[in-house]
């Protein structure tokens, strides 16, 4: 009777363990270009196995802790920031916070028990990917840029496999860990007419749309240079503006701005509907975070890029490099927009010859299936591990 009730229990477990679905831990946080590739590769996972369970870590005080629920993820918090280049209060409390966020992803881990971390990159993402090799589970890590973050130049050591968005990455990378997979993107970016995508925003077909994207919290310099270049764009070149300020610009701008006076913009904190803006567009005007630039591939979309300075290792403007030399976009640094910016939008909105050589050159630089290969691949790793 025992060994018949020892054995019932024995083929239980058996059966359990087969059906068990994978888990996995995606440690990302900081701003949209570490977060939504997260996004998108739990999406893409979930797709090929609904079963599999997710747990997201990031921070509180950043935008991970809104987004991450909207796409319907469960997501706990670890105590981490980043270092400021200049003394301050967060910085002393450093070392602290490494402390104890080292202690809350050790608990994170024993708890969720993961068969994979994927750490896409962010100051959340350290303290989870090292405590994860300490404690024996496979990472991953995937870079958007073409100069990696500190984050992951720290855990390429670590780490069993890096994925990666362009070439030039691998010269600060381990060669032999990286695998040219291209960026994943919102996996809900939607392909909508330009009809449907006119009416979103109250445009009509008669005039060219310009899109203006300065990350997800906006961008000072840019903002300002459209404000300076505001009558051109609008009155003469008789553009229909669709404009995403950040939402710690917006009352700043309304305040200098009468938009009653320009009834073809449309100012806003921040674009839910990217995927209409998208669509909308003749060309956008940027920053050239790796998720953007990625973005412009996989929608085939002309830019003029505006690398922000203030970023590790200068990647947004080796970013924008990369997309200029194939002849996808222009570049125009951020001291030259005051003067430049209106001039060089009329040369390239009056040229469809080039706005269609520009979109043929995203189109050949994009990876839209990279969330895909990235998913499938960290599943084949995880079957490799459990034989």
């Amino acid at each position: 009777m025992i060994t018949t009730v020892a054995k019932d229990i024995s083929s239980t477990d058996t059966l359990t363990a087969a059906v068990s679905p994978n888990r996995i831990l995606m440690a990302a946080g900081g701003t949209g270009g570490h977060v939504y590739p997260a996004i998108a590769i739990a999406d893409a996972m979930k797709k090929l196995k609904p079963e599999t369970e997710f747990l997201f870590v990031g921070t509180r005080n950043r935008m991970e802790w809104e987004t991450v629920p909207k796409y319907g993820y469960n997501i706990k918090s670890i105590w981490i920031s980043g270092l400021h280049r200049r003394l301050t209060t967060q910085n002393l409390l450093f070392p602290l916070k490494l402390v104890v966020s080292l202690i809350q992803s050790f608990f994170i881990l024993k708890s969720f028990k993961p068969d994979m971390v994927v750490a896409c990159g962010g100051f959340a993402a350290g303290p989870v990917g090292w405590v994860a090799k300490k404690l024996g589970i496979s990472l991953v890590l995937q870079e958007q840029n073409s100069f990696p973050g500190v984050t992951n130049r720290m855990l390429a050591r670590h780490a069993d496999q890096i994925f990666t968005a362009f070439e030039e990455a691998d010269d600060y990378l381990p060669e032999e860990k990286t695998v040219l997979a291209g960026n994943p993107v919102r996996s809900r970016l939607e392909e909508i007419s330009r009809e449907d995508a006119l009416k979103a925003f109250n445009f009509s077909d008669e005039h060219p749309v310009l899109l203006i994207l300065g990350g997800s919290g906006g961008a000072r310099v840019v903002n300002e240079a459209i404000m300076e270049h505001l009558d051109k764009l609008h009155d003469e070149l008789k553009l229909q503006i669709i404009w995403q300020c950040g939402r710690k610009y917006l009352e700043k701008i309304k305040s200098k701005t009468d938009l009653s006076e320009y009834p073809n913009v449309r100012l806003l904190p921040f674009i839910e509907n990217i995927d209409a803006a998208y669509s909308a567009a003749d060309l956008v005007v940027t920053r050239a975070g790796a998720g953007t630039c990625s973005e412009l591939m996989n929608v085939q979309q002309p830019a003029i890029l505006v690398p922000s300075p203030n970023v590790a290792g200068d990647h947004q403007k080796k970013n924008a490099k990369a997309l200029v030399e194939a002849g996808a976009a222009k570049m125009l640094d951020e001291n030259l927009l005051k003067g430049r910016l209106s001039d060089m939008i009329e040369s390239l909105i009056r040229s469809k010859k080039d706005l269609r050589a520009m979109s043929q050159a995203m189109a050949e630089l994009a990876r839209p299936d990279a969330a895909d290969r990235i998913a499938k691949d960290i599943f084949s790793m995880i079957e490799q591990k459990k034989k």
